[in-house]
């Protein structure tokens, strides 16, 4: 997005903020002045409706922007989130796993609907740009009120990130009064995680701010099967904070932030054999490696949002600074791998976004809005590599010292408009068009018809249908445009050349469902889906660190179906999902220099699964109450297995199944004057299956992981209020 661009688009959508201010000033009714207050202007102030009220109004007229005609969504709420068995300290990534068509992967990723990442997050309504180690570990689920994930055909509104939205609307100290919450949980493999909340409201203020500490020693999948992961301590600290200000009735000041510090250490793989020799020494105990890799993330956005007349709007202005260090053993890392690289990433993205709803008599309401991304990349290589002999053998023990540097600068531009048409009481019509534009090394755009309707059918049974154009770039945060000439001739030269600039996919998606209501308990819902793709984006781990490099392929094909059911009746709340997909991708267009020639000769006639597609897919659980203070409960998820390498078929075979079940009971103890003391107590996969995510085999899979093993886990919280 060019200056003049950025500059024009942020006059326009500021340009509403004091109209809207001088409207509601003007059009202020004194009569519903509380008790004792005068009407001046220095104190008409939020008292008119209360503070709660208003902000509770403004809520409503901020998730008024944000239709979902056509799309499917899946919600969870603050009690589904305590419900399972870690409660508030489940990370984001697997509270998102309990959602139907998600798949867990290695190093807490997930995908949706067979996609790879491409996930975008929303927080109240504001985009927050992806971080590079993967902004799910960023969020603590503790700041979440409710978490809807939002995927198929979505309104004209999203964009961008398309595999799934999730949206997140945040606590609100107008909402929990003033007090705060301290606590830990700490268990197996030397896990400990304090955490402090504190949340409250004066007059137009309210805050919610929340962090949180954990170590333990298994901070990545073992690569092993053993119980004990040899070095693979971590380090995280998260925090986030929501301070607004209520400026009069009709409109809200608010600044949100977050922070995360993670440090890794690298788990060990024990008994491998070096492939490489390092000046006089032949041997090296491959449990002794030292890798690591630090992660921080940090953001913060102002947000202007409220009433104008009869229009709801929003203006955020954001930043989000992201950075990946990967520290090698130098030695160990040569001797097996034939380099040793240090690993510098940086990305730093700063956004605008405005949107906007006017109601447009009783059955049309017209959305519309922009978004603008400057994002400037920094990626550089500090490597040690040993020269080769034209045949790829070791030609020197001693190591040469390869530098690399890139510097990337990205603009992304997007504009959206689009009416919900209400016909009758039975149909609903969402129809837009929204707008992208991308440059980073070239340019590239396209604009993305929508199409979105709802019928309902009875009082209890909806029938939703829509299609979708959409327009992905590639995620600058993992672009890499390394000089890999710069390594010909040592032990790592590529296996080929190629393109090594990613480009901006494009897809139709159709999705249709049905969703039948029994009496006011049962759910239960249907829905399928199909995507065609041009340009099909993937990511894959092609070296020693734990950072990803994307590339495409020319086409791809994606279908699926996914079945939820969800009960909710007195002492007893339970729900049940299973997905069917199958995700393929043929010929690689670019990136092709990380891949072998026979796997491009391969890949270029034949239609292969992707890495990340899993056949099917299950979670559920069930909790039951016995009173207001003591449940119980258990959950599960089941897969049948992501894809690995078969002989002369890249990913051309599956894992075996997995099934994870976990339990867990909790309870209020009343402490006297000290208060109620929460508790809960965790069993994580209860059985101790053993089982995989990823042999190491497969394109761009790195190493292998494997699931958790039976851990117990206790959580102890206590709230106050003042």
């Amino acid at each position: 997005m060019k200056p003049s661009l950025l500059a024009l688009s942020l006059a326009v959508a500021l340009g509403a903020a004091p109209l809207a201010l001088a409207q509601t000033q003007s059009n202020t009714d004194t009569s519903n002045l509380a008790p004792g207050t005068s009407s001046d202007s220095g104190n008409r102030k939020v008292k008119q409706l209360g503070a709660v009220d208003v902000s509770a109004a403004l809520d409503q007229s901020r998730n008024s922007l944000s239709p979902d005609t056509g799309s499917s969504q899946y919600v969870i709420d603050q009690k589904a989130i305590q419900q399972l068995p870690l409660g508030d300290s489940t990370p984001l990534n697997q509270v998102i796993l309990q959602a139907p068509g998600v798949v867990q992967d290695s190093y807490g990723g997930v995908h949706v609907r067979g996609d790879h990442a491409n996930l975008q997050y929303r927080i109240n309504g504001v985009i927050i740009p992806e971080s590079i180690s993967g902004f799910g570990q960023t969020l603590d689920a503790r700041t979440i009120q409710s978490v809807k994930l939002l995927d198929g055909a979505l309104p004209a509104q999203y964009g961008l990130r398309t595999a799934a939205v999730v949206d997140i609307d945040t606590k609100s100290g107008h909402d929990l009064g003033n007090g705060g919450s301290v606590g830990i949980t700490g268990g197996s493999f030397g896990t400990l995680n304090p955490n402090a909340s504190l949340w409250g409201s004066s007059d137009r203020w309210s805050w919610f701010v929340t962090a949180n500490y954990l170590e333990n020693d298994v901070g990545i999948e073992n690569p092993t099967s053993s119980r004990t992961p040899i070095h693979d301590h971590t380090n995280q600290a998260k925090g986030f904070g929501d301070i607004s200000y209520l400026v009069d009735d009709n409109t809200r000041v608010s600044f949100m932030f977050g922070a995360t510090n993670n440090r890794f250490e690298i788990p060990n793989n024990p008994n491998q054999e070096p492939q490489f020799g390092y000046l006089g020494q032949a041997d090296f105990n491959s449990a002794d490696l030292n890798e690591r890799q630090k992660e921080q993330t940090r953001f913060g956005v102002l947000s202007l949002q409220g009433k104008w007349g009869r229009t709801d709007y929003q203006v955020s202005l954001g930043q989000r600074y992201s950075t990946v260090n990967f520290l090698p053993d130098d030695i160990g890392d040569l001797m097996f791998n034939g380099v040793a690289s240090t690993i510098n990433r940086a990305n730093r993205a700063s956004t605008l976004q405005a949107d906007f709803a006017t109601p447009l008599g009783d059955s049309h309401t017209l959305r519309y809005g922009v978004y603008g991304e400057f994002e400037r990349g920094n990626i550089s290589n500090n490597s040690l590599v040993f020269p080769a002999n034209p045949d790829g053998s070791q030609a020197s023990t001693t190591p040469i010292g390869i530098y690399d540097a890139t510097n990337l600068l990205a603009r992304t531009w997007s504009a959206y408009l689009q009416d919900e048409w209400s016909i009758g009481d039975k149909w609903t019509v969402n129809y837009g068009v929204r707008g992208d534009r991308y440059e980073l090394f070239r340019t590239e755009s396209q604009l993305s018809p929508r199409l979105g309707v709802v019928y309902q059918a009875t009082d209890s049974t909806t029938i939703h249908a829509g299609y979708s154009r959409y327009f992905t770039p590639p995620a600058t945060e993992v672009i890499d445009d390394s000089n890999i000439a710069r390594f010909n001739g040592t032990t790592n030269e590529l296996p080929s050349g190629g393109n090594n600039l990613p480009l901006s996919e494009r897809s139709d998606y159709y999705d249709v469902g049905i969703q039948q209501q029994f009496g006011s308990s049962l759910t239960v819902g249907l829905d399928a889906y199909y995507r065609k793709v041009r340009r099909l984006q993937d990511e894959g781990q092609f070296g020693a660190a734990l950072i990803y490099s994307n590339f495409n392929y020319a086409q791809g094909r994606i279908r699926g179906a996914e079945f939820t059911v969800n009960y909710d009746n007195g002492p007893v709340s339970a729900y049940f999902n299973a997905a069917y997909s199958r995700a393929m991708g043929k010929r690689v267009m670019t990136g092709q220099y990380n891949f072998a020639p026979d796997e491009l000769a391969y890949i270029d006639d034949n239609w292969i699964h992707l890495d990340h597609d899993q056949k099917l897919s299950s979670s559920g659980g069930i909790t039951y109450s016995f009173t207001g203070a003591t449940r119980v409960g258990a959950d599960y998820i089941f897969g049948s297995g992501l894809r690995k390498e078969a002989p002369g078929v890249p990913n051309g075979a599956s894992l075996p199944y997995y099934f994870q079940l976990n339990l867990n009971v909790a309870h209020d103890f009343n402490m006297g004057s000290f208060g109620k003391v929460k508790t809960q107590l965790a069993l994580i996969n209860a059985f101790d299956r053993t089982y995989e995510l990823r042999d190491g085999t497969g394109v761009g899979v790195g190493a292998p992981q494997f699931g958790p093993r039976r851990g117990l886990y206790l959580s102890l919280q206590k709230d106050f209020s003042f």
